[in-house]
């Protein structure tokens, strides 16, 4: 079970956004008109995602399993500690504009552990320990393109080179993985990712693991490039992942699309 809390946290599903790194000065956008009114007390998009994230996703906030949602991560958050922290739920959208998007990386859900997660599926907060998941990453990087591990775990400079770092789940309860699935995250960043494939140019979906791969479904592939292997966590990573490439074939299938490969090597100190 996860850690009651000693002192009851009132926030709601998303505090007013004070995001630990926002995107560079990208215009926000009101709903479009013609969505009805949110229910009172039910949270929209945080009003500072870029416009293209916002046109995609917020007619999913006027579905009904919105309102279920967002009263199931307010009463979380109330009783338990919630990882991320509200201001940073939305991290990837805003690190990575929808019509800036070349990669999508799709993880399961945050890190569970106090410290770690903050909008990025894999990513850590600068001086948080490497997960061995990152750690894993960090190897086969160096094995496919020679770039030597950083020593922390800061995935931001991916992100705003174009990758979307997505988890299916957008929170998670702490010390509790998956405690958050089922819920209606997944509806949620399924839109995410059907808005990604109706890009007009193409994409490169990478897919580590079982979990990620039952997203196929909502790829077209034959405009858009998928590198898929084995899972980077400790349990699978020598099961397929470590000699799988992915960062090469990713930086193929980019060129050849005619866009800009991603420039993978993370500055050493993460103190942007």
């Amino acid at each position: 079970m996860g850690k009651k809390k000693k002192v009851e946290d009132t926030a709601s599903l998303f505090d007013e956004p004070k995001p630990e790194e926002p995107t560079a000065d990208a215009p926000s956008a009101p709903a479009p008109e013609e969505l009805p009114p949110l229910p009172p007390g039910v949270p929209g998009l945080p009003a500072d995602l870029h416009p293209s994230w916002r046109a995609a996703l917020d007619p999913e906030t006027r579905k009904p399993y919105w309102v279920d949602l967002a009263k199931f991560v307010s009463a979380e958050r109330k009783q338990y500690t919630v990882f991320p922290p509200a201001a940073d739920v939305f991290n990837a959208f805003r690190f990575t504009p929808l019509d800036q998007v070349k990669v999508l990386l799709l993880g399961q859900d945050p890190y569970p552990t106090a410290g770690q997660a903050h909008g990025l599926c894999f990513s850590v907060r600068p001086g948080v320990r490497l997960p061995g998941s990152l750690r894993n990453i960090y190897q086969e990087l160096n094995d496919d393109l020679g770039i030597p591990p950083v020593k922390h775990g800061y995935l931001a400079p991916w992100a705003r080179s174009g990758v979307l770092m997505l988890n299916a789940c957008l929170t998670v309860r702490e010390g509790a993985p998956n405690t958050h699935a089922g819920k209606g995250w997944e509806q949620f960043t399924d839109a995410a990712i059907r808005a990604v494939n109706a890009q007009p140019r193409a994409v490169v979906f990478l897919l580590w693991g079982s979990f990620a791969q039952k997203k196929l479904p909502l790829i077209d592939q034959k405009r858009h490039a998928v590198v898929k292997s084995a899972h980077p966590s400790p349990l699978s990573a020598a099961n397929g992942f470590f000699g799988s490439k992915p960062f090469s074939k990713i930086n193929a299938a980019l060129e050849a699309a005619g866009t800009a490969p991603i420039d993978w090597k993370l500055p050493d100190v993460a103190d942007e």
